[in-house]
């Protein structure tokens, strides 16, 4: 018998060897920014945020300010929303989150932005430990958040919103994008609702993720002038001169090659425009 316990011990001092170790909190002074990566699991920071200044974002009053409200108010060690921000595709969902942290974080550079990828949501709780209890405030970002049929990652993430058994830490606030306001494509809501023996229960669970982010933030197609005036701003900003007649009459046509309009075309008509004149945007 005693054999077999020796055994049984080796076995288990074996797998104990095995374990990686528990993830070290990373030095939170090295930046303003970080990613949560798996495999094994850190944050990482990031020497340099992909962001445009607050000021630069047109057509987006309203969202900006609300946000940034909340933002604010959190950093100062209030209580705050969580925020989806959904709506068109490159009108500036995901700029805006980035450049009101750095706006905030400006005066308050304890407030860090944590960004966690979609396909990683099922390890959230492990990133949620390494920030739980420290003197920061952090941002957490999932950019692009929808969902299918047969995903379950929706499960982590309602367990952040809701607190789950350890609750989500005071000092973390979660900001999601998405191109869709319930977070599934409405096909799916139909189809799940048309086949399932309860039909109401069978969506609910999905669809109400949507209804536990306490900010719902709309974004929509921009008509000619904010298109016009996102990319005028653009100039300001960077000092590349044009008039306005050639603006116009290049951007138009730089849109109707793109079959869109929007933000995200702005700024790359704007780039091309920049690389033209011989400007450099880094």
């Amino acid at each position: 018998m005693s054999g077999k316990k020796s055994s049984l011990r080796r076995i288990a001092e074996a797998l104990e060897r095995m374990r990686p170790a528990p993830s070290a909190a990373p030095d939170f002074t090295s930046a303003s920014a970080f990613v949560w990566h798996t495999e094994p699991d850190r944050l990482e920071p990031v020497a340099r945020v992909n962001r445009v200044d607050v000021g630069l974002l047109v057509g987006v009053d309203r969202s900006r300010d609300t946000l940034l409200a909340n933002t604010d108010q959190f950093a100062r060690g209030h209580a705050a929303n969580n925020a989806l921000l959904w709506g068109a595709r490159g009108m500036g969902k995901s700029s805006l989150v980035k450049a009101i942290h750095g706006k905030v974080a400006g005066d308050f550079p304890g407030l860090k932005l944590v960004e966690i990828q979609r396909e990683d949501l099922a390890s959230i709780g492990r990133c949620l430990n390494l920030m739980r209890g420290r003197p920061e405030r952090f941002v957490l970002f999932c950019d692009d958040l929808s969902f299918s049929h047969d995903d379950v990652h929706y499960k982590s993430l309602k367990a952040v919103l809701d607190g789950g058994i350890e609750g989500r830490p005071d000092n973390v606030v979660l900001y999601a994008t998405s191109n869709r306001r319930h977070l599934m494509p409405r096909d799916m809501i139909e189809n799940e609702r048309s086949s399932a023996i309860s039909p109401a229960e069978a969506v609910e669970e999905k669809v109400s993720l949507s209804d536990r982010f306490g900010l719902w933030l709309g974004f929509h197609a921009c008509d000619q002038d904010q298109y016009l005036a996102m990319i005028r701003g653009y100039c300001d900003a960077y000092g590349v001169e044009i008039d306005d007649a050639t603006l116009r009459a290049e951007a138009i046509e730089w849109q109707a090659t793109r079959g869109s309009r929007s933000g995200r075309v702005a700024w790359q008509y704007f780039t091309d425009l920049a690389g033209r004149r011989g400007v450099s945007l880094g």
